[in-house]
């Protein structure tokens, strides 16, 4: 299983401190959402992290101008950039197809969607498809329950990652299950009182 750590709601220079540091341990560092919109891709582009292990994850989550916003996103470093499940179809098409033409990877976000949406997009096989509990909710989430029941429901889904509040305890039952590809952890390692530690404890825990 990979370990992919997002940053989000700091400063760029906090951002690119703590990429550089985490950069040797994990698998995946996500600039999120609130960090692409608060700088913007020019800026990321003109501060680039040149990391030498882990891959670079920019939370996009594009809903429409799919082409485009993918275009430029892959002006960056960015390995993998992400869009929302609940976007039109051309728009998914398109950001597959630019994706796959520039050799990156794609995140399909499936906050909020129902079956019926996930059906339509198992087409796009070679992405990730991202299982994703909403922080606005302001409730739990069973990650170990939602990835089994999704891989049941969905079992050709060869990709998948898991988001949402995850601790130490889920990230080692996801790990155990051995379904989800990518478990992703948020302030449970950016916000703790050393990143580094937290990094390496989630890393042992799911290796």
């Amino acid at each position: 299983m990979k370990l992919q750590v997002a940053i989000d709601r700091v400063s760029l220079d906090a951002a690119l401190a703590l990429a550089k540091q985490l950069d040797p341990i994990v698998d995946i560092i996500e600039f999120g959402t609130s960090l692409v919109k608060d700088y913007g891709l020019i800026t990321l582009r003109e501060h680039p992290l040149h990391l030498t292990h882990a891959k670079l994850l920019l939370d996009l989550k594009t809903n429409d101008e799919g082409a485009y916003e993918f275009k430029q996103g892959f002006t960056t470093e960015a390995d993998i950039l992400t869009a929302m499940a609940a976007s039109a179809k051309a728009t998914l098409q398109q950001v597959y197809d630019v994706t796959q033409q520039a050799g990156k990877e794609l995140l399909i976000d499936l906050l909020e969607v129902d079956h019926a949406r996930i059906q339509s997009l198992l087409e796009f096989d070679q992405a990730i498809f991202g299982l994703h509990h909403a922080k606005d909710t302001g409730t739990g989430f069973d990650a170990v329950a939602t990835t089994a029941q999704f891989h049941q429901d969905f079992p050709q889904v060869q990709r998948i990652a898991v988001a949402g509040g995850i601790d130490l305890a889920q990230a080692q039952a996801l790990a155990a299950q051995g379904i989800a590809e990518t478990v992703i952890v948020g302030g449970k390692i950016s916000g703790a009182s050393d990143p580094v530690a937290a990094a390496k404890a989630f890393m042992e825990a799911i290796k």
